[in-house]
């Protein structure tokens, strides 16, 4: 089976060469194809800027603590391919890949317009649902939402936009309204949307659109949460109707991701989903998801952040600045090139000792030298490094020096390569 799952692999690879293509023609052709499992399951289907994993991670684990069996799709992939895919919050294995695979695959060549890379994903995803006889799948728009492949639920059980800010613009437009109308079109004919976000003009959007189909629209309502008490070993806090819940989720914003995610709860018992308190509380404490301010090492602290838009950025400037207070840290940052890097320094400036740029194995990839003159113009030290490993091994060699934390930060792509240099080094502890 191991030789499958690399065909499959080498399959993707094909499909990944075919570029990144917005549209639903090509996913709705390959779905019709496989017999269109997406409609045939209860989908919770995520979109929005920020946040999205986390709340993925949390509702999922919530669900299959109450007894659901529970499907879940995200990306990117943070170490394998098969790390997209999880049922009951574990990943798939390699021979379930491979069979999934081996059923899609010869639908994606007899198409005349053939599929992308996230497209053949994504019809992998739904077809695993079936195969795995999940009762509900929780499923993360990979960019917008509109045109995104996920999007060709039709009837889902709960549309979530976590929030909206500026990000992809290239794809979604300039303004918070161009970028509200792309996630808003998950919005489905008379099926329920929660909106967990602040911003009011992403609101008036996202309120219009579901008048218009006649769904009804909840907002996360930030008020309920009180006593937050947030540090690098998690969170917790009293959320109305809920009293205290806690998860080893870090990072100041997630604080909101749960609220989201309780609220969320609230609805999806509305129409008549059995959720006890108990699952909920003991959902949230076993939640994992990696790559968000998760701490990967005590001795020295070693953390590593998604966060590469401007609003991710900033949130992870507010945890850094709770949890670490008056004390410098050691950046190690690298991120794609459509990003907004100019930013970085600004709100990051005040707590970076130095800053370390690496360029991640993408093709998208920024590189490292135009990352660090972006610090350096703002007088802020930073070096760049061609090679990763000696990127990383230096950031932390310095963090260890000047005994400071080590905070990285950037492209979830850096993720993999990041753990495996540092396990292959063992430089934490």
């Amino acid at each position: 089976m191991e030789t499958n799952y690399k065909t499959a692999l080498e399959y993707l690879k094909t499909a990944s060469m075919r570029g990144s293509k917005l549209g639903l023609e090509r996913i709705a052709e390959l779905c019709e194809r496989l017999g269109n499992p997406q409609n045939k399951i209860k989908i919770i289907h995520v979109s929005g800027t920020n946040g999205k994993g986390s709340f993925c991670a949390m509702i999922s684990a919530i669900l299959s603590e109450s007894g659901y069996k529970t499907g879940g799709f995200s990306s990117p992939a943070l170490t394998e391919v098969t790390d997209s895919f999880r049922i009951n919050c574990n990943e798939i294995s390699n021979s379930d890949f491979a069979e999934i695979m081996e059923e899609i695959i010869p639908h994606c060549e007899a198409m005349n317009d053939k599929p992308t890379e996230f497209e053949v994903l994504t019809a992998a995803a739904y077809s695993m649902f079936i195969r795995k006889n999940c009762d509900i799948a929780i499923v993360e728009c990979g960019m917008g939402g509109d045109t995104d492949s996920t999007n060709v639920v039709t009837a889902p059980l709960l549309s979530i936009i976590t929030n909206i800010a500026s990000d992809h613009t290239v794809f979604l437009g300039n303004t918070i309204q161009e970028i509200a109308l792309h996630k808003a079109g998950i919005i489905k004919e008379k099926c329920p949307v929660l909106y967990g976000g602040n911003n009011a003009e992403a609101l008036e959007i996202i309120r219009k659109i579901a008048l218009q189909k006649q769904s009804p629209l909840t907002v996360t309502d930030k008020s309920r949460i009180k006593n937050v008490c947030s540090d690098i070993h998690g969170t917790s806090f009293s959320f109305a109707g809920f009293n205290e819940v806690r998860t080893s989720l870090t990072g100041t914003y997630q604080q909101y991701n749960i609220a989201n995610v309780l609220t969320a709860i609230e609805i999806l018992r509305q129409y008549g989903l059995d959720i006890p308190d108990s699952c909920v509380k003991s959902g949230l404490a076993s939640a994992k998801w990696h790559g968000r301010f998760e701490l990967i090492s005590e001795n020295p602290v070693i953390i590593f952040d998604g966060a590469h838009n401007p609003d991710g950025i900033k949130q992870a400037s507010e945890s850094i600045e709770k949890y670490f207070k008056n004390q410098k840290i050691a950046l190690l940052t690298g991120v794609m090139a459509d990003k907004d890097y100019s930013l970085y320094p600004e709100l990051l400036g005040k707590y970076i000792s130095c800053a370390f740029t690496v360029t991640p194995d993408n093709p998208r990839s920024l590189n490292s030298k135009a990352l660090a003159d972006a610090f350096l113009n703002k007088n802020i030290p930073a070096i760049a490094f061609n090679n990763l490993n000696d990127g990383i091994k230096s950031a932390v060699n310095y963090a260890i020096k000047n005994n400071i934390p080590l905070i990285a930060l950037g492209s979830l792509y850096l993720y993999k390569d990041f753990i495996k240099i540092l396990n292959l080094h063992n430089l934490h502890g």
